[in-house]
C-alpha cells in the first residue's frame, strides 16, 4: 500500500499539560477530523463541518479553534494502555491521563491535564464532551472536589445542555446543602446526603477521590458510588443518544480513570461455526486461505475477504487478534458494498514502525482509518491478543487500540455509495482482510454492539 498524505483539523483547545518529563515527546495535536487525502482542509472553515444541528446518527459539535501543539510523553501514553482482563470485559479509555485528545470544551473555563488527572477550578460554566455521541453505554471514572462546588456528569447531552428534565441526565456532584446533592439527577431524582451517608457506611467526604459507575439501557440508568447502588431512574425522557460530558460550574474538580464500555455486545462467531455469520471471497489466483483454529479464525494470504452474512450501520466493535509479526498486513471494514472486494471504510490492523518509533507507523499504524487518519501513536505490537475497538456513529469515527484512542476522524466528504470516494452512512457487512500472500492473523473474537 501506498502511504497516503493526511491532513489533520485540530478542532481542540488544550490548555498546557504538566509533568511530562520523557524525553520521547509527541507534537500532539487533536485529531477531530480528516478530509480526503487529496484535497487540503487546513483552511477548513467551521461550516464545512457537520453541524451540531444535524440528526443524532451524523450529529459533531463545533469545536474551538486549536491553541497549538502540545508535547505529551510518549511513554505515558502507552502507558495508558489497559489490562487484559479489562480489555476482555470491553473497556476502553477516555481519558489517557496525558492529553484532552478526543474531548472539546464548550464554555470557556481551565480545564486542564495535571497529574494524570482532568482538573477545572475557575471560569464560566463550561462542559468538557466527549468528541463522540453515544446512546448505550457503561462508564466510570473518578472524581473529587472541593466541599463547595458544584459540578457533575452530563449523559445523553448536546454541548450546552438545554434542559436536564427532558433533554439530558445530569448526575450530579454538589454540596449537601445543594437542592440536588452528589448522587441525585438534577430536576428528576433527589438523593439525600443523609441517604447516602447510609447507603456508603460512611459520612460522604467530597474531597477524597470516589467512584461513579453508571449504566445507560434505553430508559434506564444505574448508578453506584464507591460501588454501592445509590440511585436508578426508570422510564425517564431523554435524548437517544448524545456526548457524555464534565461540567464545571463552580468550584475545583478534578477527574481521573474515565472509562466506557458497549452493551448489548453480539458475538460474530470465529470458532469451527464460523461460516454461520461469514462467508469469504478471494481475487482469483491468491493464495487466501481460512482455518478455524483453537483459538480463532486463522486468516493467511490474500488478497481476500470474510464478509459478514449481517449488515451494520452505526455500531461499537470490538475485536482481539494477533499477528504472526507486527508486519502483518490486515484490516477491519465496514460499512461495506456487499459482494464487492473490500469496498468499505477500513480500519488498519497493522503495527509496523519505523526505526523502532511507535510515532512513526510505517503504514498508517493500527487503529488508523485508512487514506482517511492515521493513527496517532501505534500501541502495542499486534502479536499477542492485542485489541482494536471502532466506534461508527453517522460521519465520526472514533478507533482504540488497547484501549487507549488512537483516530478522532469525521468523514467531510460529499455522500457516497462507495466510502473510497465519499462519506457512506448506508449500513454494510463487516469484512476482515487477507492483504498479500505474507498475511497472517487469528482473530480470536470479534462482538458488535449496532446502535
Amino acid at each position: 500500500m501506498l502511504r497516503p498524505t493526511l491532513l489533520f483539523l485540530s478542532l481542540m483547545s488544550l490548555v498546557p499539560l504538566s509533568g511530562c518529563n520523557s524525553n520521547a515527546k509527541i507534537n500532539e495535536v487533536s485529531v477531530a477530523a480528516s478530509a480526503d487525502p487529496d484535497s487540503s482542509i487546513a483552511g477548513a472553515k467551521p461550516s464545512e463541518t457537520p453541524s451540531a444541528k444535524r440528526s443524532s446518527s451524523q450529529l459533531v459539535a463545533s469545536r474551538p479553534a486549536a491553541a497549538g501543539p502540545i508535547e505529551l510523553s510518549k511513554d505515558g501514553i502507552l502507558a495508558a494502555a489497559l489490562s487484559q482482563e479489562e480489555l476482555a470485559e470491553g473497556w476502553v479509555r477516555l481519558f489517557d491521563g496525558q492529553s484532552l485528545f478526543g474531548w472539546f470544551a464548550a464554555g470557556d473555563a481551565d480545564w486542564q491535564v495535571v497529574d494524570g488527572t482532568i482538573r477545572v477550578t475557575k471560569g464560566e460554566r463550561s462542559y468538557l464532551c466527549t468528541s463522540f455521541q453515544m446512546p448505550e453505554y457503561e462508564l466510570k471514572l473518578e472524581f473529587r472536589s472541593d466541599e463547595k462546588t458544584n459540578s457533575g456528569i452530563f449523559l445523553r447531552t448536546g454541548p450546552q445542555p438545554e434542559d436536564v428534565a427532558k433533554k439530558s441526565l445530569e448526575l450530579n456532584i454538589a454540596p449537601r446543602d445543594n437542592p440536588f446533592p452528589t448522587g441525585s439527577f438534577v430536576q428528576r431524582k433527589k438523593l439525600e446526603s443523609k441517604d447516602l451517608d447510609d447507603k456508603l457506611g460512611q459520612a460522604f467526604d467530597p474531597t477524597e477521590w470516589h467512584s461513579y459507575q453508571v449504566r445507560v439501557s434505553d430508559r434506564k440508568v444505574a448508578v453506584s458510588l464507591d460501588g454501592k447502588p445509590v440511585m436508578e431512574l426508570k422510564d425517564f425522557e431523554a435524548d437517544a443518544s448524545g456526548h457524555i460530558s464534565l461540567q464545571h460550574n463552580e468550584g475545583r474538580v478534578e477527574f481521573r480513570n474515565i472509562l466506557l464500555r458497549p452493551i448489548g455486545r453480539q458475538e460474530l462467531k470465529v470458532d469451527e461455526d464460523w461460516n454461520a455469520d461469514w462467508t469469504t471471497a478471494q481475487k482469483p489466483g491468491s493464495n487466501f486461505k481460512v482455518t478455524a483454529v483453537e483459538d480463532g479464525l486463522k486468516i493467511q494470504g490474500g488478497l481476500g475477504q470474510v464478509q459478514s452474512k449481517f449488515d451494520f450501520g452505526d455500531f461499537f466493535l470490538q475485536a482481539c487478534y494477533s499477528l504472526k509479526k507486527p508486519e502483518v498486513n490486515s484490516g477491519i471494514f465496514f460499512r461495506c458494498i456487499r459482494d464487492n472486494m473490500l469496498d468499505g471504510y477500513e480500519c488498519q490492523v497493522n503495527h509496523a514502525v519505523l526505526d523502532g518509533d511507535p510515532l512513526s507507523p510505517a503504514d498508517s499504524g493500527a487503529g488508523a482509518i485508512f487514506r482517511r487518519a492515521k493513527a496517532r501513536i501505534v500501541v502495542g505490537d499486534g502479536t499477542d491478543h492485542d485489541h482494536i475497538s471502532v466506534l461508527a456513529n453517522g460521519a465520526h469515527i472514533v478507533t482504540w487500540v488497547n484501549g487507549v484512542q488512537v483516530t478522532d476522524f469525521t468523514d467531510t466528504r460529499q455522500l457516497d455509495e462507495n466510502p473510497r470516494r465519499g462519506l457512506r452512512l448506508k449500513a454494510g457487512p463487516i469484512s476482515l482482510q487477507g492483504h498479500d500472500p505474507e498475511s497472517e492473523v487469528i482473530y480470536h473474537q470479534l462482538q458488535i454492539s449496532p446502535f
